[in-house]
């Protein structure tokens, strides 16, 4: 008699943290019916950490718990609003997706299991519910390539494939769906207290912010402030993370405030992409046409965001003290976006003088020569040699460079290497090498990866890139 393995996602212990708030943050909701299931993506680097071990988790465990969402758990639709480009939209809420679970990790943090493309729900809009294939393709690229870089981003538990024909005004149509499980530190956005703001419940919004800081700021939690240094820490993490975006050359595309998580870590990956030169002018949304969201627009766009949460938080915290904590956002950005940058440059040591000079001019010469952003970090650290400390002219000399003023940067790099012990040469080769991978994800790499998909059904090049952005390849 054949023995059936218990489904290890069905038999975790699931905490109710968002369910004891009670049902004004969210409405319970159904879950479709998909015609297939099949598995495309199970991102076994995360299993670990809810304490599985990926040899003994099947695919049919992750069909089963996430494309046909056995179980007798409430999946919950959260309500929220958003300022979208700038226009108050009090209409939102999960459109197409819900909170399935949470989990505590073997690091002892709390994380969500949540669904996008699991059907409609009371916010759809008139919307379908569903998430395109190629839309689920994306998201699991874009996150594995963010959290190889550093940033502090939401991750694709799993993808699979449902079997459905959608129709999409920007895709070909018909077009393959998809359901995808996000996991991440939390699913409660700026918006969340917005809308209560909206509804005028002082209330609800004391009960929501005590739950933040009790599960996602502990460490202020027996704090006699803990209202407004939760808040201050929140500017921290925001500067922080859009810090990291900038140096990975990363533009999210829409940063509405629904798309901002009160954790202040990255997610919802829609019309995202990766800059291919410096260019702080660059649109990843083509309905972006003012440039609101653009590469060079992602700091004050976030501390724009951080500012309007201050209208919904003054119903709890004095305006004064917010105002005072989000001084402190460019600075908080400035120095992050300054060690990532000479991290890319090889460099950990801050003080040298020469270090925002170099970092100015290679700013200056990235935008002027539109040389690849990526590739040229990339090749600086194939080429970096220790000659490069005796002779200024050797520094990047077998790379074919647009013209600009590179005896200047060759000169800067020069000068800050003869500052540092000569061990500190193979420690710049490691940083070098660690900081500036060979695989970007820019968008040509995605649709190759897409057209393989689309027209081959061959799931080798994604499972390549995967791969390649995983192990820094």
């Amino acid at each position: 008699m054949t023995q059936i393995t218990p489904n290890p996602f069905l038999n975790l212990d699931y905490e109710t943290a968002i369910e004891l708030l009670g049902d004004d943050y969210y409405d319970e909701v159904p879950v479709a019916e998909f015609p297939k299931h099949i598995l495309r993506f199970r991102n076994d680097g995360l299993l670990p950490l809810l304490g599985l071990n990926p040899e003994v988790v099947e695919d049919s465990h992750f069909i089963e718990a996430f494309g046909k969402f056995q179980g007798i758990r409430p999946f919950l639709a959260l309500r929220y609003h958003g300022y979208q480009f700038g226009e108050y939209n009090p209409f939102l809420g999960d459109g197409r997706g819900f909170l399935y679970g949470q989990v505590r990790g073997t690091d002892g943090q709390l994380y969500d299991f949540g669904t996008k493309g699991s059907g409609r729900t009371p916010y759809s809009r008139g919307g379908d519910g569903r998430l395109t294939l190629k839309g689920g393709v994306r998201e699991v690229l874009a996150a594995e390539a963010l959290h190889s870089l550093g940033v502090n981003t939401s991750r694709c538990l799993s993808l699979i494939e449902t079997g459905e024909a959608l129709w999409r005004g920007d895709e070909p149509s018909p077009t393959r769906s998809s359901v995808m499980i996000r996991f991440s530190r939390s699913h409660i956005r700026f918006g969340t207290f917005e809308r209560l703001r909206y509804i005028n419940r002082r209330d609800l919004m004391h009960n929501l912010l005590d739950h933040v800081i009790d599960y996602y700021y502990p460490e202020v939690a027996n704090s006699e402030n803990r209202y407004i240094e939760f808040y201050a820490q929140l500017v921290e993490r925001v500067a922080k993370l859009v810090a990291q975006w900038m140096a990975a050359g990363f533009c999210h595309g829409v940063l509405n405030t629904d798309n901002m998580s009160i954790t202040g870590e990255s997610f919802d990956y829609g019309p995202y992409a990766f800059i291919p030169t410096y260019d702080p002018l660059f649109t990843a949304a083509y309905f972006d046409g003012g440039g609101r969201y653009s590469y060079g627009n992602q700091p004050s766009i976030c501390r724009l965001n951080l500012e309007m949460l201050r209208v919904p938080l003054s119903l709890i915290i004095p305006l004064p003290e917010l105002e005072r904590s989000l001084t402190q956002f460019d600075e908080y950005y400035s120095s992050t976006y300054y060690r990532l940058m000479m991290n890319k440059l090889g460099f950990a040591d801050l003080s040298i003088p020469e270090g925002k000079a170099l970092l100015n001019k290679t700013l200056e010469i990235l935008k002027e020569t539109k040389i690849g952003y990526h590739a040229f970090f990339y090749e600086l650290s194939q080429q970096f040699n220790d000659g490069w400390r005796e002779d200024s002219s050797l520094i990047l000399e077998n790379l074919d460079l647009p013209k600009a003023d590179w005896d200047t940067w060759r000169n800067l790099y020069h000068n800050i290497l003869n500052q540092l012990p000569r061990e500190e040469v193979e420690k710049i080769r490691d940083r070098l090498s660690f900081y500036n991978p060979k695989t970007a994800l820019l968008r040509p790499i995605i649709e190759s990866v897409w057209e393989a998909i689309a027209y081959e059904d061959n799931w080798q090049p994604f499972d390549n890139l995967v791969r390649q952005l995983q192990t820094k390849a």
